[in-house]
């Protein structure tokens, strides 16, 4: 009796886990095969990649001009007036706008309109049983469906970065207007802080919250059961685990990067 209540309880960890172990074997399959030829997905990785540019370009432009106008734009405005230390705000838009929000961002809108997309693609595939079709064939899934996808959303992921880099500093800029503040002193503040650091940091956090979005999606679309009830509730799931990953990754890297170059702690 006990041992089942146990089991019961325990359940829903021991199948997370399995499901993490599961998609770290992914992710090494996926790089392997990515590396080792032949190299059939060229079509594939192009396709994907337009793909995903043309479905996130203008909810990325809307997301990243509203948050860098509201919440480091206006609220931060706001504070550092109390201290009439408005000149700072550009030094602030380093921390703000670069380290955080414009990865975040980024990686939210590509979850939630790329990584779904991709999710029930493939949760369809699994249910109308074309991938066990493309087995059978002698095609690899692996090498033909999910490396295209990694790759084309690694990629995509470090181009909005830049996008949403820029339009997340217009936002700045509109509060310093707003405002009614000059904006030598926001651009002064903000390219005095700025580091090669702290930009190459920010892509490769991006680009590896890109493959984490490829990675988790695939999964859950290529393991989708129970016809299209089990897709919609597979596509719920890719969202909250890509979510999940994105937010404790970011919790990593940020800590190694500060550790490691602790002169960017620094707001000059």
């Amino acid at each position: 009796m006990v041992r089942t209540v146990a089991d019961r309880a325990l359940l829903p960890t021991r199948n997370a886990l399995e499901e993490i172990g599961d998609m770290m074997i992914l992710t090494g399959k996926t790089i392997v095969s990515a590396i080792r030829p032949p190299y059939p997905y060229g079509g594939e990785f192009i396709s994907q990649f337009l793909f995903a540019l043309k479905l996130c370009w203008f909810p990325l432009l809307v997301s990243t001009v509203a948050f860098g106008y509201g919440a480091p734009g206006l609220q931060a405005a706001n504070f550092l007036v109390l201290f009439g230390a408005l000149d700072r705000l550009g030094g602030f838009f380093v921390l703000a706008s670069i380290r955080e929000f414009a990865p975040f961002v980024t990686a939210i809108v590509l979850a939630g309109v790329a990584g779904t997309a991709i999710t029930a693609d493939l949760g369809a595939r699994k249910i109308r049983e074309e991938l066990d079709a493309l087995q059978v064939l002698g095609v690899d899934p692996v090498k033909n469906l999910v490396v295209p996808r990694f790759l084309a959303l690694m990629l995509v992921t470090g181009l909005f970065n830049v996008y949403a880099l820029l339009f997340g500093i217009f936002g700045g800029i509109i509060a310093t207007i707003v405002y009614g503040a000059p904006l030598g002193p926001f651009f002064a503040t903000f390219l005095t802080s700025a580091s090669t650091t702290d930009l190459w940091g920010s892509m490769l956090k991006t680009t590896l919250f890109g493959a984490i979005i490829a990675i988790v999606c695939c999964y859950k679309g290529m393991t989708a059961s129970g016809g299209a009830e089990g897709v919609g509730r597979a596509v719920n799931q890719a969202v909250v685990i890509a979510f999940m990953g994105i937010f404790a990754f970011n919790y990593v890297f940020t800590q190694t990067l500060l550790a490691t170059h602790p002169e960017i702690n620094l707001i000059r």
